[in-house]
């Protein structure tokens, strides 16, 4: 007799609450780099100064282009570009960064544009040159429409002479030294033609070979800066020849057969955008990195307050310091800002890729308010979580201090925060139109989510509605007076808009989920918080009628007992990260037995002594991805030149059928991907 069995359990609540961060698709979209960076290539190093950890970078990008089926295919895909920011970020600040713009800017510009032209792109598939994007220049960041540089047509060599005209034209900080091996950049120039300028393009330009900068390019590298080593440079051009196809030309403009300019967007300002669209998925991209650092940052955090044991209330009883509220208030806060920024990145990413035409604005909107707030909230989540590891936290080997200094990286790239917000602030303040307030006047009740997400969105009108009264008060005639007088209001607006749309998006998430655990626990995190941020805003809630006296009142102890609620569930929602476990142990305050780390076999304490090294002064012993391996260098010296060559090829090989990916060719001319 047969019995009829289920196969398909249901899916535990952590592996629900998975599902909501990382989309239903976690497997496929997150799993390739979630087993990568938990592979012996991608594990911590011990030390080494920055130019080896530069070269280790450089390394890794390499393997990591082995391990993949088709790089084009990556440059094609915002949602993988995104995946991997928000996994190797946390692990390898500087392969993310030269790794980013390798795939997505320099080699996605290469495939979004020429659809009807095959472009050799093989070497750069293979990564016998690697790529990166000159935009940026001394005096140009955020206002890039306005750079220097040109690229002035020669008619009789059929050709573009690529030249920085003064100082202030220098390309700022791309990675254009011949660390890692041959470069060539994507470079933003103005297009001089028949005395005509026709705004901002890109060119496709050779800048190294192995060691040094080719003829006519100049590459110096930049003072040291903050974060993980990436060689930055100040790059120039020497009346540089470039041939005809460099142009990276579309329906935005081109050079003919005939030797004429031509092009189907008459403004050159839309041009510039047209040139430039691989920015929307870099925001995305910096999103990810913030969420992936910020979840590393806090489980790091949450797990060592669970064994950090200090003395309790009773001398002879030992608790946890996760124990105190003033311990475990930050963390539970903190946990309900990583989780409403990663369902906010989910949203912007989702609305991006399906927006049509009509909805394009909006949609890129949000992803570029989204990179803002999410960016600024993983600073804050990311120091709180240093702060509360106190001196642990200030060293290297427990992995905080390189996210510390490498979100402000992703602060300040593919647009400068403040001027991203400020730019959607203009647009928001001119196009927003009152709320139709009906069904929300008055008060409600605070248990209410629907009542909590009325608030959201009364914040953020309070704000516009503000700054347009400001603006409407200045004086005529004066446009930098009139937004001067209404940007701070504005700026208010847009963080109010974003945390509108974090709500909406945990209310979704909350909607999708069974009855449950799960569900229960979004829903906590959800109210804990809405109540911080209608806290923060009450005064203005208040004077408006949405809120009463007594509800203000009351606020504060909603808030303690949401915290309490949250910081039982904290330890176990960290989890729901699915953060591997061999990635967590190269982090010593991450496991219990991290005093081990500082244990010194030659001390007085241990009883045993190992021959000849009596009255040697003892050295800290640095532990190698958090446990007693050998450092790389010393396995490197024992293997020699060729064990380091099998290795490699092994390593590279093993991945590829641990993947299960198969190698298959890439055509030597991608097209751009449907």
């Amino acid at each position: 007799m047969t019995v009829p069995t289920n196969d398909a359990a249901s899916p535990s609540t952590n592996d629900l609450l998975t599902a909501v961060l990382f989309g239903p698709n976690f497997r496929q979209e997150h799993g390739f780099w979630r087993r990568l960076l938990t592979t012996e290539p991608f594990r911590r190093p011990g030390g080494g100064t920055p130019d080896e950890r530069l070269a280790l970078s450089y390394h890794r990008l390499r393997i990591l282009n082995n391990a993949l089926d088709s790089g084009a295919r990556l440059a094609a895909a915002p949602r993988a570009l995104a995946a991997l920011h928000e996994w190797l970020g946390p692990v390898d600040p500087a392969l993310t960064t030269v790794a980013g713009i390798h795939y997505n800017l320099f080699l996605g510009s290469l495939l979004d544009h020429d659809a009807d032209t095959r472009r050799d792109v093989s070497d750069f598939l293979a990564l016998r040159r690697v790529g990166t994007f000159l935009c940026t220049e001394v005096a140009h960041g955020n206002d890039a429409a306005a750079i220097e540089t040109t690229a002035t047509y020669d008619r009789e060599r059929d050709g573009f002479v690529l030249h920085t005209p003064h100082a202030g034209a220098q390309k700022f900080m791309p990675n254009t030294s011949p660390a890692g091996g041959p470069k060539s950049g994507v470079v933003a120039a103005r297009l001089l033609a028949d005395g005509a300028d026709h705004g901002v393009f890109l060119f496709l330009a050779p800048l190294t070979d192995a060691h040094r900068a080719l003829p006519g390019v100049r590459v110096r590298r930049l003072p040291a800066r903050m974060g993980s080593p990436v060689d930055h440079c100040l790059t120039s051009f020497d009346h540089c020849f470039l041939p005809r196809d460099a142009l990276l030309a579309g329906q935005h403009g081109g050079i003919g057969d005939d030797g004429r300019f031509h092009s189907e967007v008459p403004n050159r300002r839309r041009r510039f955008l047209a040139s430039i669209g691989r920015v929307t998925p870099g925001k995305l991209s910096m999103s990810a990195c913030a969420v992936g650092s910020a979840r590393v940052t806090l489980a790091i955090a949450v797990r060592y307050a669970g064994h950090r044991m200090i003395s309790g209330s009773r001398a002879a009883r030992r608790i946890p310091v996760y124990a105190h509220r003033t311990h475990h208030a930050p963390l539970a806060g903190a946990m309900a800002t990583v989780y409403a920024m990663s369902l906010l990145h989910r949203r912007a990413l989702d609305g991006w890729e399906s927006a049509s035409g009509t909805d394009r604005g909006e949609a890129e909107r949000l992803v570029a308010v989204a990179k803002g707030w999410i960016t600024w909230q993983a600073r804050d989540v990311i120091v709180e979580c240093r702060e509360r590891c106190g001196a642990q936290g200030l060293l290297e080997n427990n992995g905080m201090t390189e996210l510390i200094t490498g979100i402000e990286g992703a602060i300040t790239a593919e647009g400068d925060n403040l001027a991203v917000h400020a730019k959607a602030a203009a647009e928001m303040l001119f196009s927003a139109v009152d709320r139709d307030t009906a069904d929300g006047d008055g008060t409600g009740d605070l248990d209410d989510p629907a009542f909590l997400g009325r608030l959201f969105a009364a914040v953020e009108d309070l704000w516009f509605t503000r700054a347009r009264t400001r603006m409407s008060a200045a004086p005529p005639g004066d446009p930098l007076g009139r937004w001067n007088a209404a940007s701070s209001a504005a700026l208010r607006g847009v963080e109010a808009y974003a945390y509108r749309q974090a709500d909406e998006a945990y209310a979704e998430a909350v909607a999708t989920l069974p009855e449950g655990a799960a569900r229960e626990r979004l829903t906590e995190l959800r109210r804990l918080f809405a109540l911080r941020w209608i806290a923060r805003n009450s005064g203005d809630l208040l004077a408006s009628g949405r809120l009463t006296a007594d509800q203000v009142a009351s606020l504060p102890d909603a808030v303690e007992e949401a915290i309490v609620v949250v910081a039982g569930h904290t330890p176990a929602l960290v989890a729901t990260f699915a953060l591997p476990e061999r990635l967590m142990s190269d982090w010593p305050i991450a496991g219990p037995r991290y005093a081990d780390v500082y244990d010194d076999p030659d001390a007085a304490w241990h009883r045993s002594r190992r021959t000849g090294i009596r009255g040697r002064a003892a050295e800290f012993r640095r532990p190698v991805c958090g446990s007693r391996r050998r450092p790389l260098r010393e396995k490197v010296a024992a293997l020699g030149t060729r064990g380091v060559l099998l290795a490699y090829w092994g390593t590279t090989s093993v991945l590829s059928r641990w993947f299960e990916k198969s190698q298959v060719s890439v055509d030597e001319s991608v097209r751009r991907k449907a």
